[in-house]
């Protein structure tokens, strides 16, 4: 889509929004009702498409993506008619008599960009939070995942008008009209470096904007965890997406004293979990692309390799693989991996643990595995991070009950549920004043009698 046709995309949208038609709560319920009539019916045809992208199963494409996605419609749809509610809230005794209320109201345009890790997924769910928040939306899909882009972009032709809803695809160029246009909101997830762009030029416009980043997310591992469990939980984590997760563990922080012991569990469950042979394994992903994958490779040292290190160019695969006397000078500690590589690092106390996390840039997630009550109080307390889980990983973001974001440089803002609505609705403070009684007091000229009264009011 040229410049021209953007412009006349954005144009469109922004004259159906300021027609009110997308403020009845009945035309929102009806557009996620036909979102996810949508979903359900291209299920299969969804997932071939993940499939093709990053070699996902389906098993895996319907709990990582069009399950997590049906989930959050429907909760959206049992409690849209609560979120868009006006709240009440107290009224000074100044302002007597009067109504205070809160009333929750779209932005208008949206832009959400989405990346190519979990291509359906981080483009359906915020568009299903925006159009319940009243929103018209344009979506821009990564051009890394064509198939599945292709697929999102046939399913919200087949729902909605442009003027509601549309898919603009491509890559720099396309990036660049839209954000060259002034929208309402954007909402991006994506690499640190393209969220700078994305903020710079979304500020020539103030337009407000949520960031989903990532970042190096650690997996603190304490001397009293559940070192068989704890594993288990890493590997499913790590190597989950063959490693392209925002959230996934990106390095062990463990207690010196288990390193090995620890070590010897992971290697057992990356068998258990991916056979001896991970590169045969169907039902295990590939690295996106080529340029990808040579910069996955390019961080494996082969000298601390100590489990896998095998990849396939051909089909765009490494192993699981495990990283051994690992220092912070090391290529894999220089970036944010996501591929199918754990770097192991220990410490030698909590407090140091601590002061290692807080030292480096603020992660999108941090995990904790422990059987110590005060030490998970101690990490969750101290620690700076988007959110996380005390002896799992990745699951804190599988709920619609809680928000899932970063801050720093992991990102600002945060969607799901609740979060998602009141991340795409600005909340407008508004005091009906009553006209059966007015107050003379604050009106000139100004009297002592009623300085006094205003000091009573407002002490």
């Amino acid at each position: 889509m040229n410049e021209t046709k953007i412009k006349q995309l954005v144009t469109r949208q922004r004259e159906y929004f300021l027609s009110g038609a997308t403020l009845p709560l009945p035309a929102r319920l009806e557009a996620l009702k036909k979102l996810k009539s949508a979903v359900r019916r291209h299920e299969a045809q969804i997932h071939r498409a993940i499939e093709a992208d990053l070699g996902k199963s389906s098993f895996e494409s319907y709990m990582c993506e069009t399950g997590l996605t049906l989930s959050e419609i429907t909760y959206m749809e049992r409690h849209l008619r609560s979120f868009a509610r006006e709240k009440r809230v107290h009224t000074p005794l100044a302002q007597f008599h009067s109504r205070s209320f809160k009333k929750p109201s779209p932005y208008g345009v949206v832009l959400i960009m989405s990346p190519w890790n979990y291509p359906f997924l981080l483009t359906i769910e915020p568009l299903a939070d925006a159009l319940a928040a009243g929103n018209t939306v344009i979506l821009k899909p990564s051009a890394y995942s064509p198939h599945t882009s292709e697929v999102i972009r046939s399913l919200i032709e087949e729902c909605f008008e442009p003027s509601l809803a549309a898919v603009v695809t491509g890559g720099r160029a396309e990036n660049t009209c839209l954000l060259n246009e002034h929208f309402d909101y954007i909402f991006f997830t994506g690499s640190q470096s393209v969220g700078r762009q994305v903020m710079k030029k979304a500020a020539e416009h103030l337009t407000p904007v949520t960031l989903e980043l990532g970042g190096k997310s650690p997996c603190i591992v304490e001397k009293t965890a559940n070192l068989k469990l704890a594993a288990k939980r890493i590997v499913f984590g790590k190597y989950l997406n063959c490693g392209q997760t925002c959230v996934a563990p990106d390095y062990i922080l463990c207690d010196s004293s288990i390193r090995e012991p620890l070590i010897a569990e992971l290697k057992k469950q990356i068998e258990k979990q991916y056979g001896q042979a991970p590169l045969s394994n169907t039902q295990y992903g590939k690295i996106i692309n080529e340029k990808h994958f040579q910069r996955v490779c390019g961080l494996i040292d082969p000298a601390k390799v100590i489990h896998g290190g095998s990849s396939d160019p051909k089909t765009l695969k490494i192993e699981p693989t495990i990283l051994n006397n690992i220092t912070w000078e090391d290529a894999c500690m220089q970036e944010e991996i996501f591929g199918p590589i754990l770097p192991v690092l220990t410490y030698d106390s909590l407090e140091d643990a601590i002061q290692t996390v807080n030292s480096k840039a603020h992660p999108l997630a941090l995990y904790l595995f422990t059987s110590d009550k005060s030490a998970a109080r101690k990490i969750t307390s101290r620690c700076g991070f988007g959110g996380g889980c005390i002896n799992d990983t990745i699951i804190h973001l599988a709920t619609s009950e809680m928000g899932f974001g970063g801050f720093g440089e992991s990102g600002m803002g945060s969607y799901h549920g609740k979060d998602g609505f009141d991340t795409f609705s600005h909340y407008k403070s508004i005091v009906d004043k009553k006209t059966w009684l007015d107050l003379p007091m604050r009106y000139q000229p100004y009297r002592d009698v009623y300085g006094k009264l205003i000091r009573m009011f407002l002490k």
